[in-house]
């Protein structure tokens, strides 16, 4: 074995560092010289590597698999309690529907009322989102031969999405609820109070001018009314909650940050009005020889 003398050693370990330094350099130059055998380096060190690390992933995959079961499992309990504690308190709901559905089966039998119409609708899918810092809508895609028109009431399968602003002949867009320029007639579902939602441009729109002495709560459900025609009563809107500054919110119920597909629901001519009508009233005509 050859050994080699203590000065030649230190004189070696002096010149690696800057042997590697530049070697470094050397490959530098290199790949901005020819950047093709720069990739072409790259991408065969990277072929080499592949297996490696596929091999190296494997135990740590399978220790990520293990933990997750056993998170699985461990929630797995808890879980299937609070589906049992749902179920029973569906149960206990469908039989108060139930009971409600033959009650009202019997009273209309007894007053002889018709039973509401049912609403036909058009199922429509949204394109394009064009909200802006000064706006909300959605752009929908209708086909050309549509029945949509203005005022028409957009519900996703949650609740209130907007409703028709404009008309073309293969599109149509929807103002939601949140736009600064939507006001929504509702109705306080504990209290039967009316009040007005007003879209902010943000997430969520406020709840405002309800009657005095019937001050909203957190968590009161809010559905649609139907004061001045705008909109049929009972439509589900969303949940109340208390905002920064105390001001009354309303969590929407309605997905509008995931929205696919919506439903343009016909209510009837007396029972929908095209938005100009509702927002801007014709102003009264002046009655001759006066001012």
């Amino acid at each position: 074995m050859i050994r080699l003398s203590v000065p030649l050693r230190q004189a070696i370990a002096k010149l690696v560092l800057p042997l590697l330094i530049a070697a470094s350099f050397a490959l530098m130059l290199l790949g901005k010289a020819d950047t093709v055998i720069a990739e072409r380096a790259r991408v065969a060190l990277a072929d080499l590597l592949v297996p490696v690390y596929g091999i190296l992933s494997r135990p740590v995959g399978a220790a990520q698999d293990a933990v997750a079961a056993i998170r699985a499992l461990t929630d797995l309990h808890a879980e299937n309690a609070r589906l049992r504690e749902e179920n029973a308190r569906l149960k206990r709901w469908h039989d108060v529907a139930m009971a409600l559905e033959a009650e009202n089966h019997a009273l209309r039998a007894v007053l002889n009322a018709p039973a509401d119409p049912t609403p036909g609708f058009i199922t429509a899918r949204v394109v394009a989102d064009t909200g802006t810092a000064y706006a909300r809508s959605v752009l929908l895609s209708t086909g050309p031969r549509h029945a949509v028109r203005k005022g028409q009431v957009a519900l996703d399968q949650n609740g209130l999405v907007g409703r028709v602003s404009e008309v073309g002949s293969r599109s149509a867009r929807i103002l939601l609820v949140t736009d600064i320029n939507s006001r929504i007639p509702v109705q306080i579902e504990r209290t039967r109070a009316r009040a007005i939602l007003a879209g902010t441009n943000g997430p969520v729109p406020r709840l405002q001018h309800w009657s005095d002495g019937m001050q909203p709560q957190p968590g009161d459900r809010i559905v649609t009314s139907a004061q001045a025609g705008a909109f049929p009563a009972g439509l589900p809107v969303g949940t109340v909650r208390a905002g920064p500054g105390g001001v009354m919110e309303v969590e929407l119920s309605a997905e509008l940050s995931r929205l696919e597909f919506v439903r343009l629901h016909d209510f009837g001519l007396s029972g929908v009005l095209p938005p100009e009508q509702v927002t801007r009233p014709e102003a009264p005509a002046r009655r001759r020889g006066g001012s």
